[in-house]
């Protein structure tokens, strides 16, 4: 593996994209070279009330977003946190793939071998949507890397999609991505983006002009990308193919096997995942606790991360303190007495889970 600053990626020049990542105060950014792959890395520099030795953290944006889609909520979490926000391949500033492979299984194996490279794990994992169902893998099949789960408009199968989500789903249709680049290729930037707005914000008006500026400007550049409307389709037609799949690779089967104590955000307005979701995902993840937000659309990180920063923290101190409590029973009992209770009933780790999957 090489690390090196965004501004001299270690791949081809011909993949990479033009210019490097917008920045927010405090973060820097790195392309991580790994075979096969690279990944644009965005992280923050340690806060001046940062803890000592901080945990860290891992975020992975939606269909169509990027690392930057993480920068508001990770300045709020900095002095709990050591984050890192990726661009998946072929979006944000991460060249595609080499194999092509925009499966949510695909994704999912670049974040886990950037986590096994680095040696990061166990951290908290963040999913935004399609990032959510990649979150949802990883958590599944590699418990060792995930500390905590947090999904926030998680790209779950629902059968049948909301309406206003089937525009979306219609990309990954052989022909139609043609059809709507033709029809709407005199549209102006801005326009583009208003659209993007409206689709994944429950209220845009809550964007300002500046913002709504850069982005378009951003959006702009990832059109220019010759591999912009590929990543998006293959990527599209991986969600739609996780989706169908059945037995243990199904998405719901592999939500049940998640061992991490899970955060559940979800929208009342969004218009991608519907919020009637939100029920049965906090009925199937063994450890779930569940924030409805009923004016946010589909990307409550970016929309309102105020109180998605309080419900992170509250599931930090609820798992800090669940520990304490292990850790005073254990004391008061002692080593012998607690050594015979794990010989005739189920150890403290499975009652809660159980405790917590029956809703009492």
């Amino acid at each position: 593996m090489s690390s090196t600053d965004s501004a001299s990626p270690a791949v081809a020049p011909a993949a990479v994209p033009p210019a490097g990542p917008v920045l927010a105060t405090g973060e820097s950014a790195r392309t991580v070279s790994l075979p096969g792959f690279s990944l644009v890395v965005r992280e923050r520099a340690p806060g001046a009330e940062r803890e000592a030795g901080p945990e860290p953290a891992v975020y992975v944006h939606g269909l169509g977003g990027s690392s930057q889609n993480w920068s508001a909520l990770m300045a709020r979490l900095d002095d709990r946190v050591a984050g890192q926000a990726v661009d998946l391949p072929g979006f944000g500033h991460s060249p595609p793939p080499d194999d092509g492979d925009y499966s949510i299984a695909g994704h999912a194996r670049s974040v886990v071998r950037l986590l096994d490279e680095e040696r990061r794990g166990p951290v908290h994992l963040f999913g935004n949507s399609m990032g959510g169902a990649v979150a949802v893998k990883i958590a599944a099949a590699r418990p060792d890397l995930v500390r905590t789960l947090t999904l926030i408009s998680p790209a779950l199968p629902e059968v049948p999609p909301q309406r206003t989500a089937w525009p979306t789903a219609l990309a990954s249709v052989p022909g139609l991505p043609a059809v709507y680049m033709r029809a709407t290729r005199d549209w102006p930037m801005e326009r583009r983006a208003a659209e993007l707005f409206a689709l994944c914000y429950g209220d845009p008006a809550r964007i300002g002009d500046q913002a709504r500026t850069e982005a378009a400007a951003e959006y702009q550049r990832r059109m220019d990308l010759p591999y912009f409307w590929d990543s998006m389709i293959r990527s599209t037609r991986g969600i739609v193919n996780a989706y169908t799949l059945g037995g243990q690779y199904a998405l719901w089967r592999q939500a049940e096997r998640v061992l991490a104590p899970t955060l559940l955000v979800y929208g009342g307005r969004d218009k991608l995942v519907s919020v009637r979701m939100a029920r049965r995902a906090a009925r199937t993840f063994r450890d779930a606790r569940l924030l409805t937000i009923p004016g946010s659309g589909h990307v409550a990180m970016m929309e309102h991360p105020e109180l998605v920063e309080r419900a992170f923290r509250d599931l930090l101190y609820e798992v800090a303190d669940r520990a304490r409590r292990r850790t005073d029973t254990v004391a008061d009992t002692g080593p012998a007495a607690a050594a015979g209770r794990r010989d005739t009933q189920a150890g403290p780790s499975t009652s809660t889970a159980s405790a917590a999957a029956s809703g009492s």
